[in-house]
């Protein structure tokens, strides 16, 4: 507020919030609508009842700030930024990583944002986009939470009776166990992704797997995973992300 008051001047009683909303109004036009847990939820089941291919991924700071590294951050700050990289499966933001990456986010049937406007989750999201020739008005955009949408909606456990269902990552042997208790027909288990230099081989192995859908918990490859399976294999596939821990935990309830 003070950067915009001219010098000798005061405002009176004019609350930062009124400020705020009476901007928020001239902007409102410009809203961007996310698809909710139901409607990502239609278009899951709409996929397998008519076998069609379907990606959903999931854009958080990880993805971000390795898009980010030598392209809109200098790679010591995302270095700084983001100790958790490794990881998450990219040991280093690389040229191919980085190409791979945007390409399947271009790709992808339903792309995850963050709705947080922190420095690393909104603040990166737009400019790397747009460094990448993404236009975001393009995609199909949903919450990058939305794997926990569908399941704080009711909306999983429907989504996956009835399908033959692909776990992949370090906690697959655990979901597709929980899962299995509670009706899901487990058709394959692919345990570890060790990180991006790993993708060729889960891809091979998830080829050999007769599946409907993939849940894929596998950090930043996560991304690449899921739009390839849906690009190459013709199937579903969802980001599941850290849900598959907090289901194994007991931290959430089927």
């Amino acid at each position: 507020m003070a950067q915009h008051i001219p010098p000798d001047h005061i405002l009176p009683a004019v609350a930062a919030a009124d400020l705020i909303a009476a901007g928020f109004r001239q902007y409102a036009p410009r809203l961007a609508r996310l698809s909710s847990p139901h409607e990502v939820a239609e278009q899951l089941v709409g996929a397998l009842d008519t076998q069609r291919p379907l990606s959903v991924v999931r854009l958080g700071d990880g993805e971000l700030l390795t898009l980010a590294a030598d392209t809109v951050l200098p790679s010591e700050e995302v270095q700084e930024l983001a100790p958790f990289l490794p990881y998450a499966g990219v040991p280093r933001s690389t040229p191919e990583i980085r190409a791979s990456l945007a390409e399947a986010i271009q790709g992808a049937d339903c792309v995850g944002v963050p709705i947080s406007r922190a420095p690393t989750f909104q603040g990166l999201l737009f400019p790397v986009l747009q460094h990448f020739g993404i236009d975001w008005s393009r995609l199909k955009l949903t919450s990058s939470t939305i794997n926990y949408g569908l399941h704080q909606s009711g909306l999983l456990l429907p989504i996956l009776h009835g399908r033959r269902v692909l776990f992949i990552g370090s906690k697959a042997h655990e979901l597709g166990g929980l899962l299995q208790t509670h009706g899901v027909h487990v058709a394959g288990i692919i345990g570890s992704v060790a990180g991006y230099s790993d993708i060729p081989r889960v891809m091979q192995q998830t080829a050999e797997t007769a599946f409907d859908i993939a849940l894929v918990a596998a950090g930043i490859p996560a991304v690449i995973l899921c739009r390839r399976i849906a690009g190459e294999l013709g199937k579903v596939a969802l980001d599941f992300g850290h849900l598959a821990d907090k289901l194994v935990t007991g931290e959430l309830h089927l």
